[in-house]
């Protein structure tokens, strides 16, 4: 969350898709406009808090289809004639790819015979779901959010044989909610293959499989059809606010599903299950990131560990976050944009000229009045190196600085 003390440090870019936009004003609670009015939303809603027994508050150019040679099967895709045998089978081989993924954190015990001393203990403080993607050089790589696992000390995996490994965290990403593991591939079967998520539409049938309420329930499948392509929904992540894009589905998505996979009829991951609304009387409102924005995301991960991004290196309140002593002096002209709280020396923002309490109202021409958008802006149309042009209110004068993006 954006705040006025400067907690809040904008990075960067990654190509993401652009679709029509849905906002979602809160994490947890908000309005969802156009759609229902104070509804609970729950970004990464599926994730299971052992501890509360509820659901926790937290859900390009590289090729999307992952070919058999990396471990991806390839299901016989079904026509709308299929009967249910042939749909039972082509479920049974996907679901052997979704595991469970069990957040362990460590807590300090007390020791009561030994005043100054504590014993330490990992303990289960959360599970989701999780794909297995590939078989590469002796590792098997398994995608999750990064919700599910944010925070862990250690992850363990639960397979579909009743095996559990201890899976090393590759990389995780809090804005794309997204992270990748390892474990010995000899443990896990083949990953599973990867669909082109662009190609879905309304009304096409998918299934969604994970592990709802814990792992009782592992590799439950629920059916739906797409509701809605290019939805834009604005989340709360662990790295600020964000605009995340997403498919809609009604297939049921509960807690515990986080992570897991959203498939279509010819058995291929379309969609990585992360969101949904919960409200009393709403239902059949889910949300995944699509697969084609998920493989560049891992990629880099796989390859970095982390997602790089251009960084601008100042830290942005909105102006209605801000007490009113800071706007006395701010012109009517400049309410809509967003304050600059500080800026971090040597940084792309410090060399370019910016100053603490200007108020950015554009980037490049385009109008800025979140912390969100400014982000969203820079990370998906700028990259590390790139020059942009900031309009700002400085006072009451109008200026436009050029400011060289860094890397974060």
């Amino acid at each position: 969350m954006e705040n006025y003390n400067g907690n809040e440090q904008v990075q960067v870019k990654e190509e993401r898709k652009k679709g029509k936009s849905l906002w979602m004003t809160s994490l947890v609670s908000g309005t969802v406009a156009s759609v229902v009015t104070s509804s609970v939303f729950i970004f990464g809603g599926d994730f299971i808090d052992q501890e509360k027994n509820s659901v926790a508050d937290s859900a390009q150019t590289a090729s999307v289809t992952q070919t058999e040679k990396d471990g991806g099967a390839t299901p016989q895709k079904l026509s709308a004639s299929t009967d249910s045998k042939d749909r039972a089978n082509m479920v049974e081989s996907a679901s052997k790819s979704i595991v469970g993924v069990v957040n362990l954190q460590e807590t300090q015990n007390q020791n009561p015979f030994q005043q100054q001393s504590t014993e330490s203990e990992k303990v289960e403080t959360g599970t989701g779901s999780g794909v297995i993607y590939k078989k590469d050089n002796g590792k098997a790589y398994i995608i999750t959010n990064n919700h599910v696992i944010e925070g862990a000390k250690e992850v363990e995996i639960s397979l579909y044989d009743g095996q559990k490994a201890t899976a090393a965290v590759v990389g995780a990403d809090a804005l794309t909610d997204l992270a990748v593991l390892t474990i010995d591939a000899s443990k896990a079967p083949d990953g599973i293959k990867f669909g082109n998520s662009d190609s879905m539409r309304p009304g096409e049938e998918v299934l969604a499989i994970g592990n709802p309420l814990g792992l009782d329930f592992s590799r439950s499948v629920t059916q739906g059809i797409v509701s809605a392509t290019g939805r834009s929904i604005s989340v709360d992540t662990s790295d600020g606010a964000w605009t995340l894009d997403v498919i809609q589905t009604d297939a049921a998505i509960n807690p515990g599903n986080s992570g897991g996979a959203l498939i279509n009829t010819a058995g291929e991951v379309i969609g990585i299950n992360s969101l949904k609304i919960s409200e009393s009387g709403v239902e059949g409102l889910g949300f995944a990131i699509p697969s084609n924005d998920v493989i560049p995301i891992v990629t880099e991960l796989i390859e970095k560990g982390k997602i790089t991004r251009p960084y601008l290196g100042v830290s942005l309140a909105s102006i209605e976050e801000l007490p009113q002593y800071y706007l006395q002096d701010v012109p009517e002209a400049a309410k809509t944009g967003v304050m600059i709280t500080s800026i971090e020396a040597g940084s792309a923002a410090d060399k370019g000229g910016l100053k603490q309490q200007d108020i950015i109202m554009e980037l490049d021409g385009t109008k800025i009045s979140t912390a969100a958008e400014l982000r969203k802006y820079l990370y998906t149309d700028k990259k590390i190196g790139d020059k942009v042009k900031v309009k700002v209110y400085r006072g009451k004068a109008e200026k436009t600085v050029t400011i060289t993006l860094q890397k974060s």
